[in-house]
């Protein structure tokens, strides 16, 4: 997957400031820790599915395809809009905010959001300064809209950039099967919750292209009706919170089926 997120930046942008950055936050070990932590904590102490660095590297790839298809559409940033930064300055905020969104989980579920945004705060900055050195300006700015994505990506909190709204879509559309396949092998005796495990479970696909109407297609492929609950009780509250919802096209069906529009 490393592979894929690096061709997809190089896609946008190639040799430049977000590429620097994906380089870091995948070869970053301080990273890498923080990320196999909260997987086990997530999985192992709480039950939850994934949150480690498979999901965090899922996002991220999500988030820069979104990026991308956005940008074939003519549809500015909200850096570029309020002509506070550039295109690439806000891809490096979306690349931050994906590989680090999730660290908070290190601690628990509660308001891990939170808890991702204060730990992610000194590698954030450690790495801006790595490749935009002495340029303040840049540095503030990207580390500025990362964090609201961060903080943002649990639908809870009132998110303003459409950087952050990416996150939030990104975030929600990794829920292909298997991301629930481990705490499932685990889990033997029924728990509050399962229907999310259960539903996430019969996701086989989730795939991004651009839309006929709107500038970015979500089609979920699923094995059974169960996974309608995860679309309509995960995503959609997800793409609802996003300052990108007027961007998304949303579709589902079981295999074989009709698919289903929401949006």
């Amino acid at each position: 997957m490393d592979k894929k997120i690096i061709a997809a930046v190089e896609e946008l942008h190639g040799d430049s400031p977000s590429h620097r950055i994906v380089q870091r936050l995948l070869e970053d070990p301080e990273i890498h820790a923080m990320q196999e932590y909260a997987n086990t904590v997530s999985i192992k102490r709480l039950g939850y599915n994934d949150h480690g660095p498979v999901h965090m590297r899922t996002v991220a790839l999500n988030a820069v395809i979104m990026m991308g298809l956005l940008r074939q559409a003519k549809i500015q940033t909200s850096l570029e809009v309020e002509e506070a930064g550039s295109f690439d300055e806000s891809l490096s905020a979306v690349l931050l905010a994906s590989f680090l969104h999730d660290l908070g989980m290190t601690i628990g579920r509660q308001d891990h959001e939170l808890h991702s945004a204060y730990l992610a705060y000194p590698i954030i900055d450690r790495l801006l300064t790595e490749v935009y050195g002495t340029d303040i300006q840049k540095r503030v700015v990207v580390r500025s809209v990362a964090i609201e994505g961060i903080v943002g990506h649990m639908g809870g909190r009132k998110i303003h950039s459409l950087e952050a709204g990416i996150i939030l879509i990104a975030d929600g559309c990794d829920m292909e099967k298997g991301r629930a396949r481990i705490p499932m092998a685990l889990s033997h005796e029924p728990r509050v919750g399962d229907i999310h495990k259960y539903s996430a479970n019969s996701i086989e696909e989730v795939r991004l292209s651009a839309g006929t109407e709107k500038p970015i297609r979500i089609d979920v492929s699923m094995s059974s009706e169960v996974g309608f609950f995860q679309v309509e009780e995960v995503l959609l509250g997800k793409i609802a919170s996003s300052t990108a919802k007027g961007y998304i096209e949303l579709y589902a069906a079981v295999i074989g089926g009709e698919p289903k529009r929401y949006l």
